[in-house]
């Protein structure tokens, strides 16, 4: 049987919309056979997922994706094959579900000044025992026809600069990645070419990166064409780093974003399995 790795998806434990027993029962259905489990700061889907995976037959990785900050810009670090239980990674979770909770709070407000009320008490319910992230606020002004698609919400009101922005205070890079080889686990810079870097800026943060204990690099993410897929390569070969793959899947209404539906990671690469468990 083929090998299909997908390192990189959400369920609704943060802003993805399947249970991770939905979620692993699509990949199982799209061919995957090693998955991770990345939400969004939190690893409390990861059991539910791993008795799923127990019984379709999935090698389950445990991940995580955590929000780093590095030179005032955010960047999101994937952990992958942690031990959950690992003390400073679950303390760190649950202060930054403090943190999301409190962004919220004022993403919120900000929504109220711009006369759209009811947006804290939405995003709450909507994410139950999850995470909040602002992919909620982004399905609650769709659902109240502010805007007409997810990333005009972002255009208008939550990107950076916008309306409701609201500037968060993240772990710093370099301890994020502590939590994640404390817990035993590779730590992989998620979508690199996504942050819109120079490539001295790149080289700066990778240099970083690297010291730090980071290990990894996504070099294949979805909607990548071939010259990024060359440009990531080129990154890991140059600074040395295992290539990663991942959808990065959220929810099954983006045609564009399938788990397991991923180009091949260049032969010239070693792949960050390859250093897992």
């Amino acid at each position: 049987m083929t090998e299909l790795y997908d390192l990189h998806c959400h369920s609704n434990a943060s802003d993805g919309t399947l249970s991770p027993t939905d979620l692993v029962l699509r990949a199982h259905q799209q061919g995957v056979t090693s998955l991770a489990l990345t939400d969004h700061d939190t690893t409390t889907g990861l059991p539910e997922a791993q008795l799923c995976a127990a019984a379709t037959g999935i090698k389950l990785i445990p991940g995580i994706e955590l929000s780093t900050n590095w030179q005032d810009k955010c960047f999101h670090i994937v952990g992958l094959g942690i031990d959950p239980a690992y003390l400073p990674l679950a303390e760190a979770t649950h202060n930054l579900q403090t943190t999301r909770l409190e962004r919220a709070e004022k993403i919120a407000l900000k929504l109220e000044k711009k006369h759209i009320p009811g947006a804290f008490e939405a995003v709450k319910k909507a994410a139950g025992e999850g995470m909040i992230t602002r992919t909620h606020f982004a399905d609650f002004l769709l659902s109240q026809n502010h805007v007409s698609t997810q990333q005009e919400a972002f255009d208008r009101y939550l990107a950076k600069g916008k309306a409701a922005y609201v500037s968060t205070s993240w772990a710093d890079l370099e301890l994020a990645i502590s939590w994640i080889t404390g817990a035993g686990g590779v730590a992989v810079l998620a979508h690199p070419l996504r942050y819109k870097l120079t490539a001295n800026w790149m080289k700066r943060l990778l240099t970083v990166f690297k010291d730090a204990g980071g290990q990894g690099i996504e070099v294949i993410t979805s909607r990548i064409n071939a010259d990024e897929i060359r440009v990531a390569a080129a990154y890991a070969t140059r600074f040395e780093l295992a290539g990663s793959m991942g959808s990065d899947f959220h929810n099954v209404s983006n045609q564009w974003v399938e788990l397991g539906r991923l180009a091949p990671l260049p032969k010239n690469i070693k792949p960050v399995w390859e250093l897992l468990g």
